[in-house]
């Protein structure tokens, strides 16, 4: 789960990270109140939307005038930015930032996240902020500064002056030592996956600020995470993979045709790989779980066909946790519910298995059995290309 950017200097907020005065709008008509509230003749107006590259798709900029400013935010609010992390169509912005810009001597970048490979969160921190660090990682990585948290012992000092210094950062080592200390916690206490400051800067007074926050949240912990729950903006997300989550389906959606319907992870990789093996392309993720039930099944199905791009389905089905019958029951039951215009290829295999597939034959419908996975997939392909 992914939080704007408002949200996420409000929660720095509740952890003395320091942040410039900003105020969040829904409406033009707010921006010149907010704007005096706030205070100065110069403001920044942002774009409030789950993406990168806001600046350079004009969704950010620095105003000195109060007309220019509601102008803006009317030219804004209700549309969609399209940037390079969007796609075409864009994400649609509902809320404008506004805040008062500051007077920038330096550019840092300061971000951690969790290091799955050595499971740990690690502290990653350069002296390029304001960039595009995945670049910057790619053409000098040297500039890229990292330490490993231990998670028995927590973030020391040492580590946080160990950065400091590889910042370059003398007068602001406290002040960075306390930004750091506090990002840890923000990040164990909220069960955090990501966060960003880019760019964390140097003002020309001497203090650290962050200028811009970006937080991601494991969807995995959000049960315990009441309060962050009822942020989610689902606007921002795809709309199947909203609906998927309703119904507990685990669903990505994918730019091929064919379809995937499969009970277990490493089972939908392994039918998403042999589906590209035998030229075909998936069009989506979708795990239904060990546990999944008949209705279950026919919401996924429904959830598929919603995809207008879907030329055939593939239904790989072990019957383990779950038996064959049930799935049956479930295909039939979507077929018949939803008006399937796309060819549907089942393989079934496991617990009660000659029972489902005899249920499919009896069915009357156009559904096209498969002995294997081998088989399962050739047969996608073929029907996907008519």
């Amino acid at each position: 789960m992914n939080l704007h950017e408002y949200q996420a200097k409000a929660l720095f907020q509740q952890y003395a990270i320091p942040v410039p005065r900003f105020s969040v709008i829904d409406q033009a008509e707010q921006a010149v109140a907010t704007a005096n509230e706030l205070g100065g003749t110069r403001w920044v107006a942002k774009a409030q939307v789950h993406a990168g590259g806001r600046g350079k798709a004009g969704g950010v900029r620095v105003i000195d005038d109060i007309n220019a400013l509601q102008a803006f935010a009317s030219q804004l609010i209700g549309s969609r930015l399209v940037t390079h992390q969007t796609g075409a169509d864009g994400q649609p912005i509902h809320r404008v930032l506004i805040e008062q810009p500051c007077d920038i001597a330096r550019e840092l970048y300061l971000g951690a996240l969790v290091d799955r490979k050595r499971e740990c969160v690690v502290f990653m921190a350069s002296a390029a902020g304001g960039m595009d660090i995945e670049e910057v990682a790619r053409t000098e990585p040297d500039k890229i500064l990292t330490v490993a948290i231990n998670p028995a012992a927590g973030l020391q000092g040492y580590q946080s002056r160990q950065l400091a210094f590889g910042l370059g950062l003398g007068q602001q080592l406290k002040a960075f030592n306390q930004i750091m200390s506090a990002l840890y916690r923000l990040f164990i206490e909220n069960d955090v996956s990501l966060v960003e400051i880019n760019p964390l800067v140097v003002t020309r007074a001497g203090e650290l600020l962050a200028i811009d926050a970006k937080i991601n949240i494991d969807d995995n912990g959000l049960y315990r995470q009441k309060a962050i729950q009822v942020l989610r903006d689902t606007t921002q997300e795809d709309e199947k993979e909203s609906r998927a989550r309703e119904h507990d389906l685990n669903y990505i959606s994918l730019d091929g045709d064919i379809a995937c319907m499969v009970n277990g992870a490493g089972l939908a990789m392994a039918t998403m790989d042999i589906i590209k093996l035998h030229g075909g392309e998936p069009a989506n993720f979708l795990d239904v779980g060990g546990g999944t039930t008949a209705a279950r099944v026919a919401e996924a199905f429904k959830l598929i066909v919603s995809d207008n791009k879907v030329k055939a389905i593939l239904v790989n089905i072990f019957g383990g946790i779950v038996r064959c019958d049930l799935i049956a029951e479930g295909i039939i039951q979507a077929v018949k519910e939803v008006d399937m215009s796309v060819p549907v290829v089942v393989r079934l295999e496991g617990t009660n298995v000659e029972q489902g597939k005899k249920m499919l034959a009896e069915s009357g419908l156009a559904i096209l059995a498969a002995d294997d996975l081998d088989d399962a997939a050739k047969q996608a392909v073929q029907a996907a290309r008519g």
